[in-house]
């Protein structure tokens, strides 16, 4: 069954290039477009697809608040929002994982990447790169969150499901974590899934957000 998705985007032309580059695998539909945020709530509660790719910067409504209204949708709880961005990693991109993105790539990244990012991001996973969360955590780590995290969530955790949400925090993967901490990749996967399950997080991305809140991330801590 093919990956359903929505382009947003203000530009014309990148949502065609993006409909083309979508729609040259057998395996992804475009089911529609929207040229604003208003346009792209609309599309989605319509169409209720997979993944909602997501242009930051679009007049009416813009990506950020679009994700975060998306998000906040119980109806909506199926689709997943790709943020494509022309910005280098900056506050935009923490935004919007605060606001509930399953991850976020460049619009100068290799095409493949994209076809990548959707399938990665449908399959309930977030694209977060190691690489990409030192960046974040060097740029945030010493910046006051936008609003207070519930840090008492924290005690809802064991001491293992606190280790393990501090290394999706750096971004590392199930089985990374599972040589990291002497464990099967499977055992790994049942921590993440219970801890998101404790935190009513969507999916990693709000795992790594709340671990960078609450400090179980430390500042300029990187993976190993």
């Amino acid at each position: 069954m093919s990956l359903r998705i929505v382009l947003a985007d203000d530009q014309p032309l990148v949502r065609v290039g993006l409909r083309a580059l979508a729609e040259s695998e057998g395996d992804i539909e475009v089911v529609a477009e929207a040229a604003n945020g208003q346009e792209l709530l609309a599309a989605v509660r319509e169409t209720l697809p997979d993944v909602a790719v997501v242009d930051i910067r679009m007049p009416v409504l813009d990506g950020l608040e679009a994700t975060r209204q998306l998000a906040a949708d119980p109806a909506l709880a199926g689709t997943r929002v790709l943020i494509l961005t022309t910005f280098q990693i900056d506050e935009y991109v923490f935004a919007a994982l605060r606001a509930g993105a399953s991850g976020f790539m460049l619009k100068d990244e290799e095409p493949g990447e994209l076809l990548r990012a959707i399938r990665v991001i449908a399959a309930g996973d977030s694209l977060l790169s190691p690489a990409i969360t030192r960046t974040l955590v060097e740029t945030f780590s010493a910046r006051p969150a936008a609003v207070t995290p519930n840090v008492a969530l924290l005690g809802a955790l064991t001491e293992r499901e606190r280790e393990v949400v501090a290394l999706v925090g750096l971004g590392l993967n199930n089985y990374e974590i599972a040589d990291r901490l002497s464990m099967s990749p499977a055992t790994a996967r049942t921590h993440v899934s219970r801890a998101m399950s404790k935190l009513s997080a969507r999916d990693r991305a709000q795992l790594v957000v709340f671990a960078y809140e609450t400090g179980l991330v430390a500042p300029g801590r990187q993976p190993s």
